[in-house]
């Protein structure tokens, strides 16, 4: 039996030389049931850990085939297999796999080791977060923001900003929120046109709707709200509830609904309509900046020392040039 457990970015390393053994203990984060050219069923799987994910393939053949389908997404399981790649992508070949138990998954450390985390401390991007809000000079648009993050309350301290793309891991869409709140503070005094309350606001609030959206603890998957209504709709409705709640004037409340329903940029990206105010224009190119900043700063994070290159990001549609500067 292979041995000792290795993490994914360990895993990775060894990614060059395929066909090395390794044994891992990894959560399922994604799962899907899929049916090849010739009829036969095959599980699509991602499985990751605190440094990191990958994706790979397991037919019906496959001992270790039906252990995960029963499992499903946020199982943990022990995995033995070899290194492979596919497509130019880590995929490694999975041979063994074995769900760990209730009891199994309370030995000490044992969890921090496969939930990612947001790389910044979470109690100073809490007390950023809490210094944004009390910042926001209108009291009504204040007023609405704090409304909607008490009901949020936990979730959206916990909640990963997306399942896969960016900040996806806990405290994700606490970190993407004050980075953008960052960035907005730092740019408003370029654009004098923008609102500055109205500006804040609709960064604070605009993706609380996946507060909503997204559940499951070891993986993140989205609920029959977020399936049924996305988070754009699910956060609009959270900012009309508390801004109707907290008086706030129809025309400001208005341009900060828009906002959420604009930030995603583009209709196929999931966004109701395009951004038609100086506001929503400036959330919507702040979220997709720190979005894609997301994503490269994971990437780093996660690179291997011994690679020029990430893996192609599907967001960026290209692979990432991960080698520092001499």
């Amino acid at each position: 039996m292979p041995d000792p457990l290795l993490t994914v970015r360990e895993l990775k390393a060894l990614g060059e030389t395929n066909g090395q053994p390794f044994a891992a203990l990894l959560v399922i984060r994604k799962l899907a049931a899929k049916t090849a050219s010739n009829g036969n069923t095959f599980l699509s799987l991602d499985l990751g850990d605190r440094t990191g994910v990958f994706s790979c393939t397991l037919f019906g053949d496959n001992p270790a085939f039906e252990t995960v389908r029963t499992a499903g997404e946020g199982a943990v399981v022990r995995v033995e297999g070899r290194t492979d790649s596919y497509q130019g992508r880590f995929s490694p070949r999975i041979l063994k796999a074995g769900v760990l138990d209730e009891s199994e998954l309370g030995a000490p450390g044992l969890l921090d080791n496969l939930v990612e985390l947001a790389p910044e401390p979470f109690d100073q991007l809490r007390a950023e977060l809490d210094a944004f809000v009390d910042g926001i000079p209108h009291d009504a648009l204040r007023m609405t923001v704090r409304g909607v993050l008490d009901e949020t309350g936990a979730r959206f301290l916990e909640t990963p900003a997306a399942v896969s793309m960016h900040h996806a891991y806990r405290h994700g869409l606490l970190e993407h929120t004050v980075h953008m709140a960052r960035v907005c503070n730092a740019l408003l005094p370029l654009y004098p046109q923008v609102d500055p309350s109205l500006a804040m606001a609709g960064i604070l609030l605009h993706d609380t709707g996946k507060t909503i959206e997204y559940e499951g603890n070891l993986s993140t998957r989205r609920s029959r709200k977020g399936i049924l209504q996305g988070h754009v709709v699910l956060g609009y409705q959270l900012a009309r509830k508390h801004g109707i709640k907290a008086r706030l004037d129809p025309d400001r409340l208005e341009r900060l609904e828009h906002i959420i329903l604009s930030h995603q940029g583009e209709l196929e990206w999931g966004a109701a309509v395009h951004a038609a105010t100086p506001e929503a224009v400036f959330v919507s190119m702040i979220d997709n900046l720190d979005a894609k900043m997301g994503m490269v700063q994971r990437a780093l994070r996660q690179a291997d020392p011994a690679a020029e290159f990430s893996e192609r990001l599907p967001g960026l549609n290209a692979p990432l040039l991960t080698k520092p500067l001499p």
